[in-house]
């Protein structure tokens, strides 16, 4: 699968929310699967690497998959002397010298260079180091990406850099990000072309909802809002939306009939058939907010 992260044509559309548990995956997978139908373009990725789970729903045999590795450092002990210059330079205590050695914990390392750069003995290589490993299905003419990354491992923005890498040249990536606004979050959003956080009606939603209203202001990306479970709180969420500017795409009801789909590890839209208009709908609201897709089109048809 060609690498199109970044590529010219290809946009990238996240689903993020502040919190777990506010349906981002419900809405994600359903929105690829309608979206595929009509846009052959589209293509899912699931970027919440540290427990992936949109292949629950969008159900296909892996097809291929590769092995992510990063750079983490090697001591050559013949070399080293045992200054410690390269355990107080590392800033996440990846390094310890004890004595005439220096130990090396690769769960603990970023793979910045760093080390080996301050070395004075030149007794520090990069060696790759497995961290993950990105998978790809094919679910009807649907294609899924998603990547997993592996027990221990603290730092998993590798493996997401993998899983982007992998969006096909020319394509509409749909990104499942991973909940919240810590470092997955970051990576998967901050090079989106546009962004649909999901929230509820509720205290904690609002809360969550808003401390990503002010990441994505302060990476820049544009976004807009989708509020899921609507009657199971109160308005504040619309209230704060309608105060802060931010337009309010489509909603989906507190109905228990969503649940006892999702519950079976079912799409909503083929078991209740009544909400594929909803998707629909907002597939076509989230490109047009997207100018890239205006370029991306002209140039298919061999306007530009």
């Amino acid at each position: 699968m060609a690498t199109g992260s970044g590529s010219e044509g290809t946009i990238k559309i996240a689903i993020a929310s502040g919190k777990g548990g506010t349906g981002k995956t419900l809405i994600s997978t359903n929105l690829a699967w309608v979206a595929r139908e009509d846009d052959p373009r589209v293509v899912y990725l699931d970027c919440d690497v540290e427990e992936p789970n949109g292949h629950l729903f969008l159900k296909g045999e892996v097809e291929r998959s590769r092995v992510v590795n990063r750079l983490v450092p090697e001591i050559n002990n013949e070399r080293c002397d045992g200054c410690s210059i390269c355990s107080d330079f590392c800033a996440f205590n990846a390094l310890a010298t004890l004595k005439e050695s220096t130990l090396v914990f690769p769960e603990l390392c970023h793979s910045c260079g760093g080390c080996a750069l301050v070395c004075p003995n030149d007794a520090i290589v990069e060696v790759e180091h497995p961290v993950g490993t990105v998978r790809m299905r094919k679910v009807g003419e649907l294609a899924t990406i998603d990547g997993i990354v592996n027990i221990g491992v603290s730092s998993v923005t590798p493996v997401i850099q993998a899983v982007k890498q992998s969006i096909p040249a020319g394509s509409i990536a749909l990104l499942d990000a991973s909940p919240g606004t810590a470092c997955p979050a970051v990576e998967t959003l901050k090079d989106c072309d546009f962004v649909l956080l999901i929230t509820e009606p509720t205290p904690f939603g609002l809360n969550d909802f808003q401390l990503s209203v002010e990441l994505l202001r302060e990476l820049k990306v544009p976004f807009a809002a989708m509020i899921n479970r609507v009657g199971v709180g109160d308005n504040r969420v619309h209230d704060y939306c309608q105060s802060e500017g931010i337009q309010v795409l489509a909603e989906l009801p507190n109905d228990r009939r969503i649940a006892e789909v999702y519950s079976r590890g079912e799409l909503i839209t083929e078991g209740l058939p009544e909400y594929r208009a909803v998707f629909e709908r907002l597939y076509a609201m989230l490109l047009d907010r997207c100018p890239q897709n205006g370029m991306a089109m002209e140039k298919s048809n061999g306007t530009m």
